[in-house]
């Protein structure tokens, strides 16, 4: 096996979100089952250690950047430094909300709205960093991802909150047409996939990336929609709520 081509288009960056998040999922579901009896701040370590990693990274770019002038000079470097940023300024953000639900879930002295209220900044934000990163170029996976669920986050926010007493699946609306839209994205390599591997003129790195984006998007969005097409998703959503509302 050739370690040195099955490990080129590793990113490192992304290993490190999606193993967090991994985790957290395991710690949150055994939380709320009652399997393990942990804090909630116990619960969201790997989310700290997340965040943790983003404002170090951060710490260092900035220091380099600023003890080498020369690089201000250069208009990719100028770039690249501009997108760190906007990514550590949503990672603020996201990071003011989870510690916010933290403290909601312990105490429960403040409303959801307000708990919310730095993701309904998040999104706005995440719009003109999807404008200006398509300007550049750049990569916009996470920035999409808060622009796109501004209407999801006032629906959880007031249901929480009951202020609307709608069922969870009518709550998840706007998630099931973005998933209905991931489902498209999946499809679309799928079928390009088969399309370059019957095809001769295609060089093999091409039929091997667009592989191995299909199985990746498969392996991501497949789970998901078990995952919020069961019982299970409603499930934890209300049983979420009601464990929050008696603290």
């Amino acid at each position: 096996m050739n370690l040195r081509g099955l490990f080129q288009d590793f990113n490192p960056s992304k290993f490190l979100i999606y193993a967090c998040l991994l985790l957290f999922s395991v710690l949150l579901a055994l939380r709320l089952d009652g399997i393990i009896q942990w804090s909630y701040w116990a619960v969201f370590a790997p989310i700290w250690l997340w965040k943790l990693m983003v404002i170090v990274g951060a710490s260092v770019g900035t220091g380099v950047w600023a003890r080498n002038p020369q690089y201000r000079a250069e208009g990719e470097t100028c770039v690249e430094f501009k997108a760190m940023l906007i990514a550590v300024g949503i990672h603020l953000l996201l990071l003011m909300f989870e510690v916010l639900v933290c403290d909601r879930i312990e105490r429960g002295s403040h409303f959801w709205l307000l708990v919310f209220m730095p993701l309904f900044f998040v999104s706005p934000v995440s719009v003109a960093a999807c404008v200006w990163g398509f300007r550049h170029d750049r990569s916009l996976e996470l920035e999409i991802l808060c622009s796109v669920n501004i209407l999801q986050f006032i629906f959880i926010a007031l249901r929480l909150d009951k202020i609307i007493h709608w069922p969870w699946l009518v709550v998840c609306v706007p998630l099931w047409i973005l998933m209905s839209f991931l489902c498209l994205v999946v499809l679309y390599y799928i079928v390009w996939s088969v399309l370059f591997l019957r095809s001769m003129d295609v060089i093999a790195e091409q039929r091997r990336t667009h592989i191995t984006m299909a199985l990746s998007w498969m392996t991501i969005v497949v789970p998901l929609l078990t995952f919020e097409g069961g019982s299970g998703f409603a499930r934890i959503s209300v049983s979420f709520c009601l464990k929050s509302a008696h603290f």
